[in-house]
């Protein structure tokens, strides 16, 4: 068992003081790289550092952690978790600001250069990162790609035990949800795989620079023992179940099945009534399902 938020410090780092961006430093840096956040690139970066304080608190992240960032931007979050933990890995697939980030982090962060690592890659195809296993992973994801990123990241990385990331709120809604809601589906069932979910605050707008269009929310992910059955097999149920949510399982599940019989069959094995819908299952259900289809 990990335990989190142990051994936390002050902001300052051994051989210097970090200092935190505010708003006039991030539009600086912005300028000076020539950077301007687009829409099409999710690009809204928090100004204010009482926020990045706050998600780091909230990520119980220590001394003793190895993180992982996706998309770091111009550093704000970067440098808040260079305070707490151990060592940070941030990814980041722009080459501008990917070319940026060392040295914001020698200029506010002079004493942590040591314990900071850049992968300038697709999030979703790294496969490894340099030095230690990451123990977790804090991110503000870009809203287009959230949910495909952090089911990668879990999958790839099994030594991550924590996840906090700050997502648009209509997504750490659907990932939080539990069976029976309006709001479950593929994403709830498939985090639930990996971990235990559940909201962690919400962020407001006046925070990022572009102002975005829609609310912010963290979401928190502790890494749990995942149910008992092949991972893809039951992906696979989750997918067929939700294509047609309006669906019985019966019909849903037919295609992957061989038929409605066939399907009607496993999920009687299962326990389940063939008559209810995907949105009435939790993942052990599903990963019972797949086994007798199996």
């Amino acid at each position: 068992m990990v335990l989190r938020g142990q051994g936390r410090r002050p902001l300052s780092a051994p051989g210097g003081e970090i200092r935190l961006l505010g708003a006039a430093d991030i539009r600086r840096l912005a300028e000076q790289a020539g950077v301007r956040p687009t829409k099409q690139k999710g690009q809204n970066f928090v100004i204010d550092a009482n926020t990045v304080r706050r998600i780091v608190d909230v990520s119980g992240v220590g001394a003793d952690d190895v993180v992982v960032e996706i998309g770091p931007g111009l550093g704000s979050l970067t440098l808040a978790l260079l305070d707490r933990a151990k060592h940070v890995t941030a990814v980041e697939i722009d080459d501008v600001l990917a070319g940026r980030l060392p040295a914001t982090i020698e200029e506010f962060a002079p004493g942590a250069a040591d314990r900071f690592e850049l992968v300038h890659a697709d999030a979703m195809r790294v496969t490894e990162l340099p030095g230690p296993p990451p123990t977790a992973l804090v991110a503000n994801l870009p809203y287009n790609v959230s949910v495909p990123v952090l089911l990668h990241f879990l999958e790839t990385f099994p030594s991550l035990r924590s996840v906090l990331v700050m997502v648009q709120a209509e997504v750490a809604h659907r990932l939080a949800a539990g069976p029976g809601s309006r709001t479950y589906g593929i994403p709830s069932v498939k985090a639930a795989w990996y971990t235990d979910v559940r909201l962690a605050g919400n962020i407001g707008r006046n925070v990022f620079w572009p102002a975005p269009n829609v609310d912010s929310a963290l979401v928190s992910l502790v890494r749990r023992e995942p149910p008992a059955g092949d991972r893809k097999s039951v992906f696979r149920v989750v997918d067929a179940a939700f294509a047609q949510r309006r669906k019985t399982l019966r019909a849903a599940l037919s295609g992957v099945a061989g038929g409605g019989e066939a399907a009607e069959a496993a999920l009687v094995a299962a326990g389940i009534d063939p008559r209810t819908r995907g949105e009435q299952l939790t993942v052990e259900q599903f990963a019972t399902i797949a086994e007798h289809l199996a």
